[in-house]
């Protein structure tokens, strides 16, 4: 049994992770913490700390989980590039399980588009669309930065448009088009739950805890 930590335990994220947690056999809910509570002693209960906060926050629970050698899963979004190079610095001494999207089904698109995008080549013309709920504050969102890098890993460094939408409770949805003269290939993942970001991270901090040290994501984390 892997005990775990849930940082954010009073945001929409933070409470579904201690839900499911609850329910799962594997797991147990050693420690919960939000902004007014003690970080440092609810990771210091654990075997590993799931984080779906703020980029200020995760940094300050990275901290903490490197001075007491914990690892740590981080779904936090809106990461800026020196903020990223920290985590890949501290993965050199913890676990660390970095995604823009915990999704199973998501981290199955990225792998689509990798493969779409070589079938493809040159001739089609890529579109990404994202949508998610009024209150999510960066845009594009994570994940449709990350379908476009892998789209523009195997096409080359092309410009490939990103167009966001904020309304609503839409939870999560991206689509990617690959556009020539004679057809159209689209594919779309939406999101029904938060639910299934929840079991991608839960299988995340059961993958880290395992591990000594080094910078990981759902690929290694689903050995897609």
């Amino acid at each position: 049994m892997v005990k775990i930590c849930i940082s954010g335990s009073k945001g929409k994220m933070g409470s579904r992770i201690i839900d499911l947690a609850r329910g799962d056999p594997e797991l147990e809910v050693a420690a919960e913490f939000d902004i007014d509570g003690n970080a440092e002693a609810g990771i210091t209960a654990c075997e590993c700390l799931i984080d779906f906060t703020t980029p200020a926050a995760t940094m300050e629970h990275l901290a903490l989980c490197e001075k007491l050698k914990k690892p740590i899963v981080i779904g936090t979004t809106g990461l800026s590039e020196d903020e990223k190079a920290k985590i890949k610095e501290t993965s050199a001494h913890i676990p660390v399980v970095l995604s823009p999207n915990m999704s199973i089904g998501v981290n199955l698109l990225f792998k689509l588009i990798e493969e779409t995008s070589k079938a493809l080549g040159e001739d089609y013309d890529v579109n990404i669309v994202e949508a998610h709920h009024s209150e999510k504050k960066d845009a594009p969102s994570g994940t449709a930065k990350e379908m476009a890098k892998i789209a523009k890993g195997v096409k080359g460094d092309i410009e490939i448009p990103i167009d966001s939408v904020r309304e609503g409770e839409i939870v999560g949805e991206h689509t990617i088009t690959f556009e020539s003269d004679a057809d159209l290939l689209e594919i779309t993942h939406s999101a029904k739950t938060r639910d299934i970001f929840v079991k991608g991270a839960l299988k995340a901090a059961k993958f880290a805890a395992g591990k000594k040290s080094g910078l990981f994501t759902m690929k290694d984390v689903l050995a897609l």
